[in-house]
């Protein structure tokens, strides 16, 4: 056990995933404020390497002693086998207490698909799309994708939030569909809406309510904000996320809005949305960071 009276905070980063980057600076942004808080937390960093190595201070370990005599795990990792699930199954594994969603809610946010079923049973406007395959894959469904979606058509991995491609062409539409199955083995042909992108966090147990949204990105404080910030509230629910996570919507011109996909580990630091976010909203960073932490625990 951690013998010293305060809460021994291990930072997870790092990662094999191709968010290890953005992780990187999640993490660090996490041990530059705890370690503005030495009087209610310990530091840790855990470093996890792109070969899924677990280091601490300086050593290799296996998971259960790279955590030993720890409390809580921030889970700072993003992206596949960070934000999916990989991480969390090792941590519930281990029965340590960790920020963010369970292996199987984290695993559901990634999977755009089932995601996407979810919001449409529960009537969140998404845009319409179908899922290919390899074994469904043929000239026939192309072809007949390419007639049925305008111009650009969005193609972009089930199980991942990068490596988006459109295609405006019928070559570009095949091109994009081979480099999104070489990333997932399912993959998402979806139509192309036109609008602005606005992101929307919530926190639970928050300022009294027990789902709290921070202002919109691009706020214009008005009743498109107040429905994008109920619908975050809703995906977050209805996925089964734990703590915190951040919505993805576009805007069109006549005021519709469409849920893209929801994050159950957003980036946190100075150039994220979250953090802009935070502080719209008048919440300071580290009082955020405890408040989540107190969750956790």
């Amino acid at each position: 056990m951690n013998l010293s009276s305060k809460p021994r905070v291990a930072v997870l980063r790092g990662g094999s995933s191709d968010a290890y980057e953005a992780s990187l600076k999640t993490g660090g942004y996490i041990l530059a404020n705890l370690r503005n808080m030495l009087e209610l937390y310990e530091p840790l960093d855990i470093f996890i390497s792109k070969n899924g190595e677990w280091h601490r201070e300086g050593l290799v370990h296996e998971p259960h002693r790279a955590l030993q005599h720890v409390d809580v795990v921030w889970n700072a990792l993003h992206g596949l086998s960070g934000a999916d699930d990989q991480a969390q199954r090792v941590l519930e594994g281990l029965q340590m207490p960790f920020i963010g969603s369970s292996a199987a809610a984290s695993a559901l946010a990634m999977n755009q698909d089932m995601a996407k079923n979810l919001y449409r049973k529960f009537s969140l406007l998404t845009p319409a799309y179908e899922v290919i395959t390899k074994d469904n894959l043929n000239e026939d469904r192309l072809i007949g994708i390419f007639r049925t979606y305008l111009s650009p058509i969005i193609v972009k991995p089930v199980r991942c939030f990068s490596g988006m491609f459109q295609a405006f062409t019928y070559n570009e539409l095949k091109e994009s569909v081979q480099k999104a199955l070489a990333l997932s083995q399912r993959v998402l042909v979806e139509e192309f809406i036109k609008g602005r992108d606005v992101a929307c966090t919530v926190i639970e147990n928050a300022r009294g309510e027990e789902i709290y949204a921070l202002l919109p990105t691009l706020s214009n404080q008005n009743e498109v904000d107040k429905q994008i910030e109920q619908m975050a509230k809703q995906a977050h629910q209805i996925i089964g996320l734990s703590h915190y996570s951040s919505s993805h919507f576009l805007v069109t011109p006549k005021k519709k809005i469409y849920i893209l996909k929801t994050n159950s580990s957003p980036e946190l630091h100075e150039d994220s949305l979250t953090y802009h976010a935070l502080r719209a909203t008048g919440w300071r960073p580290r009082d955020f960071v405890d408040h989540i932490l107190r969750l956790a625990m």
